[in-house]
């Protein structure tokens, strides 16, 4: 996998610090490859399965992957609106201190594209 690959593969250019890594073990980067085509594989359309995913790493407090999950979205033409639906959604599970974190980071990608 060269960085090139990475970049093809998402609606913007990966993160730096991720396109040095693969690029430094280019195995793990194929296999990372691996793992999101077969996750892939299923009844999901691509617009939940980015709406999971986004609900997951809200889960899993993951601001990188909040900011990667919400550009993303967007890309889809997944709308701000059902983009807060999914934190508020993941505020009885996370509480209140994650729930405020999600929207912030949230809106760190949302604000300046409005």
């Amino acid at each position: 996998m060269s960085p090139d690959d990475i970049q093809d593969a998402t609606p913007s250019p990966a993160p730096k610090a991720f396109r040095q890594f693969v690029t430094r073990h280019p195995k793990l980067g194929d296999a990372w490859d691996l793992i999101a085509q077969a996750g892939a594989e299923g009844p999901l359309d691509a617009r939940t399965q980015r709406l999971v995913k986004l609900g997951i790493a809200m889960g899993a407090l993951r601001s990188g992957s909040v900011h990667s999950g919400v550009r993303k979205a967007l890309a889809l033409g997944i709308t701000a609106d059902e983009i807060q639906q999914v934190v508020a959604l993941a505020s009885g599970t996370i509480g209140m201190p994650g729930a405020v974190a999600c929207f912030d980071w949230v809106q760190d990608v949302i604000e300046p594209a409005e």
